[in-house]
């Protein structure tokens, strides 16, 4: 993990294409502003998160699922 200290106003840069701004920095939080081109997905970690979970579950098919999907095919 690259760490790194910036103040209120400075960037950081990722493979030329996306930008990091710190917006603003107040009690605690931190506002940034993230540029990144439309095929770039940016997604909070915990909006992320629900969206994989969600993505597992509705991968999942039961045997018992799959055994019924077959009965009308035989």
């Amino acid at each position: 993990m690259l760490i790194l200290n910036r103040k209120q106003g400075e960037s950081l840069i990722i493979d030329d294409k996306i930008e990091i701004k710190i917006l603003e920095v107040s009690e605690g939080k931190i506002k940034i502003g993230i540029e990144a081109p439309k095929s770039v997905k940016v997604f909070r970690k915990e909006v992320y998160e629900e969206i994989r979970e969600e993505n597992k579950k509705a991968s999942t098919i039961s045997l018992d699922s799959f055994s019924k999907l077959q009965g009308p095919l035989k």
